[in-house]
């Protein structure tokens, strides 16, 4: 009875539907492991908290539940918004059946969010063209480099020939100026080094983000921390994805900088998530690094190359900080998910648990 108990149980939790059994208390006697995914939260969170205690009143309608027990009927409704009392939210359809269990009545719910598909397939096409405009940068970037050098080299030639020193200032202008196009074309390429490896403790790297951003504004900021202490050590290259995680903590610090809000915030949150998808690979276990702000949201018309280098909403900014997160997380198998309306921005970087060596080109990594 017990091997076939443990039968059951691995194969709802191959499912990818979130199943929840509750009772007319909401107490939860069953949950599969796409449902954990679904409330970001463990099975002995799960224990201490009723069902409808994830959600804000408005979203789930408790009564339906109740009523369904009380008179066996089964129901389905579509598209609806569920909001999550930690901010977040989702758009699926549920379907509530009635089933004996234990010896009573329960509601086995099943939830199935309608925009998963849909996001798999729009993270495909973005990745495609995020690689498509990397390509075209690089080699835009090579094409300008050689010439650079030969003007570089030229001007420092015409300086020595030069018979009146007071010339020397023009020629001195155009090494600068070359040196710092030389300098915006290495951006332009990103990270040419491959990861060095190790394992070590995201949630430390985190706090060291923390501690850099409270440090380098200049105004008051609050750092909030939520950490999932069940994440392993992670086996990746730490000083790459300190600087991810810097690049778009820095971005959320000058968002908030930007408009005036009474008590800005960043939060920094840690889970674990299962049978994730990152470009059409599915991964069992997954480190979800998530840093959200209660800023202003991203502007619509950027929202679709948010990660384009030289994209950028703030009125002196490179668009690079993103674009060389992206990369960094490339590196790692990995992928940058992003949610932002006014009021809540969330940049959630996924990295895979069972991390395997990637494949690297050498156009990739060459400067």
């Amino acid at each position: 009875m017990v091997a076939d108990n443990l039968h059951y149980e691995l194969f709802l939790n191959s499912i990818r539907t979130a199943l929840v059994l509750i009772d007319e208390n909401f107490e939860i006697s069953f949950v599969n492991d796409a449902a954990l995914n679904l409330l970001e939260t463990g099975k002995s969170q799960m224990k201490e908290r009723p069902f409808n205690d994830f959600f804000l009143p408005d979203s789930f309608n408790s009564e339906q539940f109740v009523q369904a027990l009380l008179t066996g009927e089964e129901f389905s409704e579509s598209s609806v918004q569920l909001c999550f009392t930690d901010g977040r939210s989702s758009m699926v359809d549920i379907n509530a059946n009635i089933v004996k269990a234990n010896n009573k009545r329960q509601a086995l719910i099943e939830i199935i969010p309608v925009e998963k598909q849909r996001k798999i397939s729009q993270e495909t096409q973005q990745y495609a063209q995020q690689l498509a405009a990397r390509e075209l940068i690089r080699g835009l970037a090579h094409e300008i480099k050689n010439p650079l050098g030969g003007i570089r080299g030229a001007a420092q030639l015409l300086e020595k020939e030069l018979p009146n020193p007071e010339h020397k200032e023009f020629t001195e202008m155009i090494i600068s100026q070359s040196d710092r196009l030389r300098s915006l074309v290495d951006k332009l390429l990103g990270p040419n080094s491959l990861p060095q490896k190790s394992e070590f403790n995201i949630h430390k790297i985190i706090d060291k983000v923390g501690v850099l951003i409270s440090a380098d504004v200049s105004f008051s900021i609050k750092i909030e921390r939520d950490y999932d202490p069940s994440i392993p050590d992670i086996f990746a290259d730490s000083d790459m994805l300190e600087q991810a995680i810097l690049n778009i903590s820095r971005n959320a610090s000058q968002a908030l900088q930007s408009v005036n809000i009474e008590h800005p915030i960043i939060t920094f949150k840690t889970r674990i998530e299962r049978k994730c998808v990152i470009k059409g690979v599915r991964h069992a276990l997954c480190a979800k690094i998530s840093i959200v702000d209660n800023g202003p949201g991203i502007p619509h018309e950027i929202r679709d190359t948010l990660f384009y280098p030289m994209v950028s909403s703030k009125a002196n900014g490179n668009g690079l900080g993103l674009s060389i997160a992206q990369t960094l997380t490339d590196h790692h198998n990995g992928k940058i998910d992003v949610e932002s309306f006014p009021g809540y921005t969330d940049f959630s970087l996924y990295i895979p648990l069972n991390y395997k060596k990637p494949t690297y080109n050498q156009k990739d990594i060459e400067s």
